[in-house]
């Protein structure tokens, strides 16, 4: 199963979900390219992201969609977009869920 990601706030309620079958593959990508942040994202578990770690995952983001595959750059500009509304909102998550 593709890792999924999630818009959750602190209550568990989710807002949003992206399950574009790329992000797997960004995931490997980041890692390979030794990304401190989606590069450490478990392709097993869930991986969790708070507000203040959205100023280094964004521009992680935003480098993998102009280095990246067509389909690893539509990948990462979904998650862009969430990542983006989550810096906007307290209390909110980014969630990568593995299988």
């Amino acid at each position: 199963m593709p890792i999924s990601v999630n818009v959750r706030t602190y209550t568990g309620e989710t807002l949003a979900v992206c399950t574009h079958p790329a992000i797997s593959d960004l995931c490997r990508r980041a890692e390979t390219l030794a990304l401190p942040m989606l590069g450490y994202v478990d392709p097993y578990d869930d991986t969790w992201f708070n507000k203040s770690q959205m100023r280094l995952l964004v521009p992680e983001l935003k480098a993998l969609i102009n280095s990246a595959s067509t389909s690893e750059a539509e990948a990462a500009a979904q998650v862009l977009a969430f990542a983006e509304q989550l810096e906007r909102k307290p209390h909110h998550y980014l969630i990568f869920s593995g299988d």
